[in-house]
């Protein structure tokens, strides 16, 4: 299978810039498997497709504010994205230009924070070594911004509309933006359904901002990120699949999640590691029932993962109607459910 078998055009005016407000007001395609039919709705009517005894699966991962401007001892301007942390002062950047940064060189973010480069890995990430005093979160909080995609241009206001209202542990360089759409309130409504909602762990980090640069699709290595299924996870989650209650994942992070600890009859492992599992057809989910995410960049990997649901021919055909009908695309875009 071939990366360009997943490219669509997408007219530029269709990326979405900002994210709804309220966040439950986006639009929302549903996808209907069984009858290969297009519906056309709005996210808060989401309740329409849950019922009692569904769990919903959503990744509790919060975005750090991870991007650094920083500079060489001869004044010399540097981006650093922070992707994984390694231990309690090293992490696995991004860093821009990187022929200023070799090992051993060192940077300077402001009076609180400087860095030395420790070493450089295969793929062109740094292992970098940060100074400071006092709690790194605290300092990165002050000296950090929120890390939002290159396509988006425009300012966030609230830096915590790029955060989900379920979002309780720090690690991510991304948002799992499927979850951008739920507001408290919805959550609320959903749980008096019936509708169980059970959390997982996925740190978002390079895997989501590396674009697929080979022509054979097999050839193409995800880079690995921290996930964590919970005993107590598990134990709902199975206990669902042995009743024949859906599984419904918020976000592509967590059908990633759910898939790398997935046996073959659908029940999951508890546990906690790294994962760089990579989906694409004609892989079929063993979890997963069902989907709720955005729209993806052409070529993507989360578009390749989303064609493991249908196929790759249906998915194509579902953008071109969404295109037709304006959605708003990528991360502050639309929502699609596929039910």
């Amino acid at each position: 299978m071939k990366t360009s078998d997943f490219y669509y055009d997408l007219p530029e005016e269709l990326i979405a810039q900002m994210p709804a407000e309220p966040r439950d007001s986006a639009r929302l395609l549903v996808y209907r498997r069984d009858t290969k039919t297009i519906e056309h709705r709005i996210f808060r009517d989401i309740t329409d497709y849950l019922k009692r005894g569904d769990v919903l699966v959503v990744n509790r991962t919060r975005v750090l504010p991870a991007r650094l401007f920083a500079h060489t001892e001869n004044g010399g301007k540097v981006e650093i994205l922070l992707l994984k942390r390694l231990d309690l002062d090293a992490w696995e950047c991004l860093v821009r230009p990187g022929r200023k940064c070799r090992p051993q060189t060192k940077l300077f973010v402001n009076d609180e924070l400087s860095l030395e480069i420790l070493s450089v890995t295969e793929t062109g990430e740094r292992r970098v070594r940060f100074f400071y005093e006092g709690a790194f979160e605290d300092v990165l909080s002050r000296a950090g911004t929120m890390p939002l995609p290159p396509y988006i241009h425009e300012k966030l206001e609230d830096p915590e509309r790029y955060q989900t209202v379920y979002s309780r542990e720090n690690g991510s360089a991304a948002a799992p933006t499927a979850g951008l759409h739920f507001t408290e309130e919805l959550l609320q409504k959903i749980r008096a359904m019936g509708v169980e909602v059970v959390e997982v762990l996925l740190h978002v980090g390079l895997g989501t901002f590396r674009p697929v640069k080979v022509e054979d699709v097999e050839k193409h290595v995800m880079h690995s990120e921290f996930y964590e299924v919970s005993e107590g996870a598990a134990e709902r989650i199975n206990l669902a699949k042995r009743e024949g209650r859906r599984v419904i994942c918020v976000g592509t992070t967590s059908v990633r999640t759910l898939e790398t600890v997935a046996n073959a009859d659908g029940t999951v492992n508890a546990g906690r590691g790294e994962t760089s599992i990579f989906l694409y057809p004609p892989y079929r989910m063993k979890c997963v029932d069902a989907l709720i995410t955005n729209f993806h960049l052409p070529e993507s990997t989360l578009l390749m993962l989303v064609s493991c649901l249908c196929s790759r021919e249906e998915v194509l055909e579902i953008y071109k109607v969404a295109v037709g009908e304006k959605y708003r695309f990528f991360s502050f875009g639309d929502a699609c459910l596929f039910v």
